[in-house]
């Protein structure tokens, strides 16, 4: 009887233990498989419109279904991918008003990304509060060019510099392109003073 007793307590205490833990992490089975990254690695010349062409690019290839926004984009998986390290004026949010060149830096997006296929690269984060992937975007050009696509919106006055950390790893990048855009009086930076 005695060791019965003991049996009942640990069963239970397991039981117990097990139920904390899905609280504490979450209960997410897997519904679709994890698309494994795809490693690019190219030797690239510098792309015309971006003065950051990247060389020997890993990440994973997706191909872009829909721009949300000039810094948001959903892909052809039906995920969500926000991109790291900068923001554009906003052009979607019901509660807030369209932002001083948001429709011209999502036009761009829209222009540049529609339909393509681009290579998704994670810095720290997987995903933002929001469920959404957070990415560089790198987009691959005719010729054998790349442009990075955070760096661009940037460096052309349709962004600014968000840092977020952890993902960081192009900060200074972005904030170099942002004065550039600022000191060259381009994009938002003559529009929206």
């Amino acid at each position: 009887m005695f060791s019965n007793t003991k049996l009942l307590i640990a069963a239970s205490l397991l039981t117990i233990i097990l139920g904390f833990s899905f609280l504490w992490f979450g209960f997410q089975p897997l519904s679709q498989p994890i698309p494994t990254p795809v490693p690019i690695t190219t030797t690239l010349s510098r792309p015309e419109a971006s003065q950051s062409a990247v060389f020997g690019i890993e990440g994973e290839r997706a191909v872009v279904t829909k721009v949300v926004d000039g810094d948001t984009l959903e892909i052809s998986t039906g995920q969500t991918v926000r991109f790291i390290g900068i923001d554009t004026p906003e052009t979607v949010d019901p509660r807030r008003p369209v932002g001083c060149f948001g429709k011209e830096a999502s036009n761009e997006t829209k222009k540049l990304l529609t339909g393509k296929e681009v290579v998704l690269q994670k810095d720290v984060s997987d995903i933002d509060k929001y469920h959404r992937l957070l990415r560089y975007i790198y987009l691959p050009l005719e010729g054998g060019t790349t442009l990075f696509v955070n760096d661009y919106l940037v460096r052309q006055g349709y962004a600014k510099v968000y840092t977020y950390p952890p993902d960081i790893k192009f900060n200074e990048q972005f904030r170099q392109a942002e004065a550039e855009a600022r000191e060259k009086n381009i994009g938002f930076w003559r529009v929206c003073r």
